[in-house]
């Protein structure tokens, strides 16, 4: 198999461990809300329109305005890395050591990354609901979560596609009450994935690979407790490329080589549905 087979054969599996490993892939636009475009760009479909007037016997329907457009924005981060096996300490098979490293670098690297980042900038994003509190007990959090789904009722967002992205601590504190009160709360959310601490963050700042590589939170960053986001309120992309080149092929070593790179789009906030994202911070 050469260079060009294996990436036709092993891109669509690393989209597929992406999907199924990512915490955040929920988020995610089809090819009816994100189009490719050109230059680090990429269009987002927008929609909106008028309310109701007055019908008017004479002059008919009123004249309201609907828009539906593909918003073009910039990519957040391009993201990559240059991954080797050396020829003598690759004793099977090549499909098998690409297979594992290409897999491994995903759940491990690139996964918990882009959750993290695309949690960081959907909770930075202003004008969405921000809360801070602090949760030792389930009834705790579950005011906390009620609070919550009462803020989006009042402002009328939908019921029906609901995510919640909560720690697994506050989601066991919840789950520990085994109570009407915590089983009605979470019967509010369509969807609810724990995501580890260490992506639930506010603000993170990426690692150029100079010094250090992947992510940290940043000085100033503060814990999430949840964020709740109705999914047509936030969508985000992801493009993954790779490359392989042989032992014989490589001009820095004597290494198998397998080029990664990314293009993301972590989240994009829509500025008329910012009611549809609340997020709750810890205080301290």
């Amino acid at each position: 198999m050469n260079n060009i087979e294996l990436s036709t054969v092993y891109l669509p599996l690393l989209d597929r461990v992406y999907k199924e490993a990512s915490k955040t892939s929920i988020l995610d636009g089809d090819e009816a809300v994100v189009k490719k475009g050109n230059n680090g760009e990429i269009k987002v479909a927008q929609l909106d329109m008028d309310g109701l007037g007055d019908f008017d016997r004479n002059s008919g329907y009123t004249k309201g305005n609907t828009v539906f457009k593909f918003e073009t924005i910039k990519y957040d981060k391009e993201r990559s890395q240059d991954l080797r096996i050396d020829r003598l300490d690759n004793d099977e098979a090549l499909d098998l050591p690409f297979a594992k490293l290409s897999s491994e670098f995903l759940r491990t690297k690139v996964i918990p990354e882009t959750d993290a980042a695309r949690i960081a900038k959907i909770a930075g994003t202003e004008g969405i609901t921000s809360v801070e509190e602090n949760f030792t007990t389930g009834e705790e959090v579950v005011k906390g979560l009620r609070a919550c789904v009462n803020k989006m009722d009042e402002d009328e967002v939908s019921t029906e596609n609901r995510i919640l992205f909560i720690t697994p601590t506050n989601r066991a504190l919840v789950t520990d009450m085994d109570s009407y009160k915590s089983k009605a709360v979470l019967e509010r959310f369509s969807s609810i994935i724990e995501i580890p601490q260490t992506r639930m963050y506010d603000a993170i700042e990426l690692n150029d690979g100079n010094e250090s590589y992947g992510y940290k939170k940043t000085t100033t960053a503060k814990e999430l407790n949840f964020l709740c986001v109705e999914r047509s309120a936030v969508v985000s992309a992801m493009e993954q490329y790779i490359k392989y080149f042989t032992p014989d092929q490589d001009q820095d070593g004597d290494s198998h080589v397998f080029k990664y790179r990314n293009y993301n789009l972590y989240a994009h906030v829509y500025e008329n549905k910012l009611a549809g994202v609340y997020v709750s911070k810890k205080a301290n």
